[in-house]
């Protein structure tokens, strides 16, 4: 995808609508000005929310030494991106290397003279753009020896600094988490409305979230509910550039890429000449999840020996957005050796990655931490630590009323009739005869079972008293005291 612009990014960041754009561009065909000027005198948008909005974008470099990389390892770069994508004309340079026109034109001209590159001509018109280039024997020999030395053939990396900039730019704190938007991400969770009430301040705060409570209440689907109520755009960039060393950091798995709104064709106005830089490719706020496999080494620089480059940890990736740890105090490592690994970037916002050469460097800790665990908190960690972590939040188990109205719920969306004798039947088995507490998971579940057990015996979905038997069973294997489910009646629950 190209650039976006002012338009399409202010429409995904919720500042305007679609409507406030095409009226702010219809007001500039009939009076003229930018978009910006337009949408702020059409009263969609104030001056200094644009203000701060546009000073967040970053602008391409003016420069080679803007770039962050010298003439030498934008020539290494530019060879290598011809030599293994087969790139041929200066338009396609442009897309691999993410860097401005008048900055490749100057390095495509140094590598013609260095005869490592040689002019094929304009294959298509006279568009400087279209301009034809074929690597030569030296060429060729000077792209295979720069691979050997790092094997990253990708967009241009941004500096660290600018990298650690741009990140305090748009660190989640930045944006105010309102009860609206809590309320609309868990929109369809029956959710008590204390954690509604809890969740909200946890969120502004930015500061590390426990979440704890019985196995099967939601923990894990509030946690990702989370992710919607973050409207902002950040950007993310594809390659980090450290003392000569490549970090790639944008990663399509954790990063989700906004996409153009397709507001008008003049929806690409920017309220000032410069053009975006399109090393960093604007993205939704990232949601890492990371459960039981999560190791130590996973928070640190992964340093691949064949490529010759590095890949980011994933709490690098999650910068701006949130690092989930679900599961916690199940991992291979133990909680208090994971726990003693965030001590410093929890505390003072900034975490310390080390290059295998030994060379240690600093990068901001701007991120949504959630430690989700189903065991006693008391026991995966101590007070002290207990205390660096100021929001704790409990997701227990429904009541009676909540418990009935998410069964309801899974009964109309699969054609059940929920009576009150079957619902007194479930809660019964449950708490009496299973000794289990009612949890959330538990109506999905058995509504789940009995339409297996109709679909097999090839009956419309309905209960029956064997059929809801059969599927807490499945929920939680029998007690000695609970007769075989054939001696059970079979009378239908009606």
């Amino acid at each position: 995808m190209g650039a976006m612009r002012l338009g399409d990014l202010l429409i995904q960041a919720r500042r305007v609508t679609e409507q406030d754009v095409e009226a702010a561009l219809k007001r500039s065909q009939e009076v003229g000005g930018r978009l910006g000027e337009n949408l702020v005198a059409i009263g969609a948008i104030d001056q200094r929310t644009l203000s701060t909005f546009i000073n967040r974008i970053p602008t391409e470099p003016e420069d080679l030494a803007a770039t962050g990389m010298d003439e030498a390892e934008l020539i290494d770069l530019l060879l290598k991106l011809i030599y293994t994508g087969r790139l041929q004309t200066v338009r396609h340079y442009l897309e691999a290397v993410k860097l401005p026109y008048h900055i490749v034109a100057d390095v495509v001209k140094t590598a013609v003279d260095r005869a490592l590159l040689q002019s094929l001509g304009s294959r298509r018109s006279e568009n400087l753009l279209d301009m034809a280039y074929g690597m030569t024997d030296a060429g060729r020999a000077w792209a295979r020896n720069a691979l050997e030395r790092s094997g990253y053939a990708g967009p241009a990396p941004v500096a660290l600094q600018e990298f650690c900039d741009q990140t305090n730019l748009q660190k989640p704190t930045n944006e105010l988490i309102t009860v609206e938007r809590i309320q609309t991400a868990l929109q369809g969770l029956e959710m008590d409305q204390n954690i509604v009430e809890q969740v909200g301040p946890a969120l502004n705060s930015g500061r590390a979230i426990l979440m704890y409570g019985p196995p099967g209440n939601g923990k894990t689907t509030v946690a990702l509910r989370f992710a919607s109520a973050f409207h902002d755009v950040i950007y993310v960039p594809y390659a980090v550039s450290m003392e000569g060393q490549t970090i790639r950091v944008f990663d399509p798995a954790v990063h989700h890429e906004v996409s153009p709104a397709n507001v008008g064709e003049e929806r690409s106005s920017f309220v000032r000449q410069d053009e975006t830089d399109k090393r960093w490719v604007p993205c939704r706020r990232p949601f890492v999840i990371v459960g039981g496999e999560l190791t130590l080494e996973m928070l640190d620089l992964r340093y691949d020996e064949t490529g010759r480059f590095y890949e980011a940890p994933l709490h690098m990736k999650a910068l701006g957005g949130c690092f989930f740890i679900d599961d916690f105090g199940r991992q291979l490592v133990s909680p208090t050796h994971l726990l003693n690994r965030w001590i410093v970037p929890l505390e003072n916002r900034y975490d310390f990655l080390k290059l295998h050469t030994g060379k240690s460097f600093r990068i901001p800790f701007e991120e949504l931490v959630i430690f989700s665990t189903n065991l006693d908190p008391e026991d995966l960690m101590d007070p002290a630590f207990l205390r660096r972590l100021p929001y704790k939040i409990e997701v227990g188990g429904p009541d009676a009323g909540r418990y009935r109205r998410i069964m309801q719920t899974e009964c109309e969306n699969n054609g059940f009739k929920l009576t009150e004798d079957v619902f007194a039947y479930i809660v019964n088995k449950l708490r009496r005869e299973k000794q289990m507490d009612l949890a959330a998971y538990q109506p999905r579940f058995i509504i789940d079972q009995v339409v297996a057990t109709c679909r097999f015996l090839e009956q419309p979905p309905h209960f029956e008293a064997r059929y809801i038997d059969y599927a807490l069973d499945n929920l939680r294997v029998k007690r000695p005291n609970e007769m075989p489910a054939a001696q059970r009646t079979t009378a239908q629950v009606s």
